[in-house]
């Protein structure tokens, strides 16, 4: 089984191969040149596992949440692997991917959605797979649920924009966690066994919040 997987929601560009359990992978800080990166990456990382797209099974992308821009880059080339050669797509939560690439056991995902929001999740690992605690949200950094119990690990960039108000509820802080385009390949790939692989011309992002920018109005207050 052959699964390539971009994620491009954040300020990184990631693309890996997940063929037969073992992963090849490359990423980079992107910026705003994810559009520009992602498909020459995919193309150097099949190349460097010695194969093609005509081998693939599936597509997976991370879908959100996370930037607008970013989130309709990887729908977009995942749509255009899939559509093109009739495989099934798989989105994976951006948030979920955090939890995966964190490898603790429960992790707060956090990322800084702009605006004074976040985008929130948590996430426990049970029986090697993950359960949400709290089902991702877009919410002011104040109104963020307490996850139940203890031991809970804060990850994302959330935690770097507000540490004040996100502290509270974690044990420890790793912002420097970010979803990957590995750990959008490892959720996919118990997910196509089970047959949850979609038609490509169904997948959307998910952004969580329709708004993209403040008006001039809300800036100045």
């Amino acid at each position: 089984m052959r699964i390539v997987a971009l994620e491009t929601s954040t300020d990184w560009c990631s693309v890996a191969l997940w063929s037969q359990g073992e992963i090849a992978a490359l990423e980079q800080r992107a910026g705003h040149r994810h559009a520009e990166l992602a498909l020459p990456m995919l193309g150097q990382v099949l190349a460097q596992c010695g194969t093609h797209a005509g081998a693939l099974d599936a597509v997976a992308f991370g879908a959100g949440p996370g930037s607008f821009t970013g989130l309709r880059i990887a729908c977009g080339i995942a749509q255009g692997l899939a559509l093109s050669r009739d495989l099934p797509l798989l989105g994976v939560s951006t948030l979920e991917a955090i939890a995966e690439e964190s490898g603790a056991a429960r992790v707060v995902a956090c990322l800084d959605a702009r605006m004074g929001e976040v985008y929130y999740a948590c996430f426990e690992r049970v029986d090697h797979a993950w359960h949400a605690a709290i089902t991702p949200r877009c919410i002011p950094p104040a109104a963020a649920e307490l996850p139940p119990g203890g031991g809970w690990i804060g990850c994302g960039s959330g935690f770097s924009a507000y540490p004040e108000q996100l502290a509270r509820i974690v044990q420890r802080v790793l912002p420097g966690i970010h979803p990957s385009a590995i750990a959008v390949a490892r959720l996919a790939a118990p997910r196509l066994e089970r047959g949850e692989g979609v038609d490509a011309a169904l997948a959307t992002p998910l952004y969580l919040r329709d708004k993209v920018a403040m008006t001039t109005e809300e800036r100045g207050a």
